[in-house]
C-alpha cells in the first residue's frame, strides 16, 4: 500500500506524520520543544537547533520497511503562502525533506503551516473537500487569520485572507496572560482547567477589538493582566481570555458571512482545541436564527502536527497523477 509522508516544523513543535492511501493515519510522531518555566517563547535559533536535534528521533519511530512504499513527501516550508512569509525554523523539515525526495526519487511537495492546518481539519471532514469553497478561522500562537479557502492552486487549497489581528495572536494572548499568572508555557490546557474552576457568575469581562480586516488582542493582554494584579481571581481571569477570543471569532464571522455568502466555516489551530471556547461559538454560531455550520479539528489534530502535511503530499500527488 502506497504511504505519504509529511514533515512540519513549527515554532513549538517538531512533527512528521505517514498516512495510507486510504486516509488511514499510520505514524503521528510530535516533540514539543521545551520551554523554561517564565518564559514566554523561544527564539527562532533555539526552535532551529532543537528541529535539527529532534528529526532524527522522530524517524527512529518510523520502521525500516515503511520507506519503501514511500510515493510522496510533503514539508511545510513557510507560516502563510504569501511571498513574504518566512520563518528559519522551517528549513529544518524543508532541509530534510529535500534529501528524503532526492535520495528515494519521489515527489516533493511544498506547503505551508498554514495549508496543512486545514489540510488536518479537513481530514475529519472530507465532505469539505466537495464543497467549492469555505471560511477557516486559524487561531494559534503565530495566526490570527480569517480566510476564504478555495480548491485549487499550487498548494491544492487556493486561500484569500479576509481577516488578520494586528498586533498579538490569540494563543499569544492566552501564553502571556497565563505565564503572568505563573502558568507554565504554553498555557492554553492550565488557563482551561482554571477558568473550568470558575463558577457560572462570571462578573468580569474584556471588550472585543474588531475593525475589520483587523482585530487585535492586545487591549485584551493589558486588560487580563490589569485584572489578575487587582485581585480578580485567576479562574476569573481565564474565563475572560477565553471568552475574548470566541466573542471576537463570533463578531467577526457574523461580519464576514453575510459579504462572503458562507455559512460553512473549518476553525483549525491549537486555541481551537480549547473545548470552552468551542462551545460558546457553537452556541452562538450554530443557533438555527445564525445558521452557520462550524467544522472543528479533531483536539489532537488542532495543535501543531504534520498529519495535515502528510495529507497534502497524498491529496497532491493523487491529483496530479490523475491530471
Amino acid at each position: 500500500m502506497s504511504l505519504y509522508l509529511g514533515i512540519d516544523t513549527s515554532a513549538y513543535t517538531t512533527s512528521l506524520a505517514v498516512i495510507n492511501e486510504r486516509g488511514q493515519i499510520i505514524a503521528d510522531e510530535r516533540i514539543v520543544l521545551p520551554v523554561p518555566m517564565g518564559k514566554r517563547g523561544l527564539r527562532q535559533s533555539e526552535a532551529l537547533f532543537l528541529h535539527i536535534k529532534n528529526l532524527p528521533q522522530l524517524f527512529e519511530h518510523i520502521p525500516s520497511g515503511l520507506a519503501s512504499r514511500i510515493k510522496a513527501v510533503a514539508a511545510s516550508q513557510a507560516p502563510r503562502d504569501n511571498r513574504d512569509s518566512y520563518m528559519p525554523v522551517f528549513l529544518a523539515g524543508w532541509g530534510q525533506a529535500q534529501v528524503i525526495s532526492r535520495i528515494m526519487q519521489v515527489p516533493l511537495y511544498t506547503v505551508s503551516h498554514q495549508q496543512g492546518h486545514i489540510a488536518a481539519g479537513i481530514y475529519g471532514h472530507p465532505d469539505l473537500l466537495q464543497e467549492t469553497s469555505f471560511l477557516a478561522v486559524h487561531f494559534s500562537g503565530g495566526t490570527s487569520d480569517v480566510m476564504r479557502v478555495t480548491r485549487g492552486g499550487d498548494g491544492f487549497f487556493d486561500i484569500e485572507n479576509l481577516v488578520s489581528s494586528s498586533d498579538l495572536h490569540a494563543g499569544q494572548l492566552v501564553d502571556r496572560v497565563g505565564v503572568a499568572m505563573g502558568l507554565p508555557f504554553p498555557s492554553g490546557p492550565a488557563l482551561e482547567k482554571l477558568a473550568l474552576q470558575a463558577g457560572n457568575n462570571n462578573q468580569y469581562s474584556i471588550p472585543v477589538a474588531v475593525n475589520l480586516p483587523r482585530i487585535s488582542f492586545s487591549g485584551a493582554e493589558t486588560r487580563a493582566i490589569q485584572m489578575y494584579q487587582q485581585g480578580v481571581p485567576k479562574a476569573e481571569v481565564a474565563v475572560a481570555v477565553l471568552r475574548v477570543v470566541a466573542k471576537t471569532i463570533e463578531k467577526t464571522l457574523l461580519k464576514i458571512e453575510p459579504q462572503k455568502h458562507e455559512n460553512k466555516v473549518l476553525l483549525v489551530g491549537g486555541v481551537m482545541a480549547n473545548h470552552l471556547i468551542r462551545k460558546r461559538i457553537i452556541d452562538r454560531l450554530e443557533h438555527p436564527a445564525v445558521g452557520m455550520k462550524l467544522f472543528f479539528a479533531e483536539p489532537g489534530l488542532s495543535s501543531d502536527n504534520a498529519v495535515g502535511v502528510a495529507h497534502l503530499a497524498y491529496l497532491l500527488h493523487k491529483y496530479s497523477v490523475r491530471s
